[in-house]
């Protein structure tokens, strides 16, 4: 329900949206597609986790695109191994999709 959700925001928004239902999906985007401004993922995926994801991202593919945690377990070690390695944003659910969009909107004034 979250992909939905997230999908119907960022849409009308303006955004082109690529979506993947796994981790091992999301991988399959990441390489097929150098032109991706925003990852946003859970922690908790299907075939490859989030901090697996990230992972690949930052030490594999070597991509310094902004990342955004989005995930129901609030707890300190998955939050401190997300940042650590470096994850821009880790927010908890539920949250407020206005405050995501900005969120989404400051990262990428950034660059």
């Amino acid at each position: 329900m979250t992909i939905r959700v997230l999908e119907y925001q960022f849409n009308r928004d303006g955004f082109e949206i690529l979506k993947a239902n796994s981790g091992r999906e999301a991988k399959k985007v990441l390489d097929e597609n150098d032109n991706i401004d925003v990852l946003i993922t859970d922690v908790y995926m299907p075939t490859m986790n989030g901090l697996e994801l990230i992972n690949y991202v930052r030490n594999d593919l070597q991509k310094t695109i902004p990342i955004i945690v989005i995930s129901r377990v609030n707890v300190k070690e998955n939050i401190n191994e997300a940042l650590s390695l470096q994850a821009d944003v880790y927010m908890t659910k539920p949250f407020n999709l206005d405050e995501l969009s900005r969120t989404v909107n400051q990262l990428l004034n950034k660059r």
